[in-house]
């Protein structure tokens, strides 16, 4: 154990659990969603003969805005059918939610002392100060429409179109229902669901 008193403390953010939860899980499923996209687009170069293809400075993926709308004109407006107007949909849906996503990670945090279930987040983009506030119910609602959005970015077909994505003898298979199978020590770390579980008890304690 450390001497140093200071090295036994660790700051409170001041984050529930489930706001916790549901943060962490934006992060990762925009993440997703950034790759997922990227690598749709960067697919729509293919040089004949393995010639050396000369990519656009907005696939230095420096920015994001600049490979969706990269993304946009080389692959939702090639697409065609119902897909189309699905990739349109999606495209619209990640334009509006940026502003929310870019908030929750750059911006600076405080909760509410007038009511403790609002955080505030404050940052400030082109000279102005830009400021969010929300509750735990719109990070699970924003974390919802993240993982939708991935299934459709990813599989504009539908379900069909997954079960036909996936390649191999057996198919797709979660990893969580893997760690279940095998008694993996991550099988313990899934909290999904858990949460809601929680919060449907003391509703039903409170009645």
């Amino acid at each position: 154990m450390s001497d140093n008193a200071n090295d036994l403390f660790g700051y409170d953010l001041g984050l529930t659990d489930k706001e916790v939860y549901h943060i962490g899980s934006i992060v990762a499923y925009w993440a997703a969603l950034e790759t997922e996209i990227f690598n749709q687009t960067l697919l729509t170069f293919d040089a004949p003969d393995d010639e050396e293809i000369t990519l656009p400075k907005a696939l230095h993926n420096l920015q994001f805005t600049k490979v969706l709308d990269l993304w946009k004109e080389r692959v939702v407006d090639q697409a065609e059918g119902e897909s189309a107007d699905l990739l349109k949909a999606v495209y619209e849906s990640i334009n509006q939610l940026k502003e929310f996503r870019d908030a929750l990670v750059h911006g600076m945090w405080e909760w509410s002392k007038k009511d403790i279930s609002v955080i505030s987040s404050r940052r400030v983009r082109k000279k102005e100060i830009v400021t969010i506030n929300f509750n735990a119910s719109d990070l699970e609602d924003f974390d919802i429409r993240l993982r939708k959005l991935n299934f459709k970015t990813r599989y504009p077909g539908g379900v069909l179109n997954a079960i036909q994505g996936h390649e191999g003898p057996i198919g797709h298979i979660s990893r969580r229902f893997l760690a279940e199978i095998t008694n993996n020590e991550i099988a313990g770390h899934y909290v999904t669901g858990r949460l809601n579980s929680n919060a449907e008890d003391r509703d039903a304690h409170d009645t």
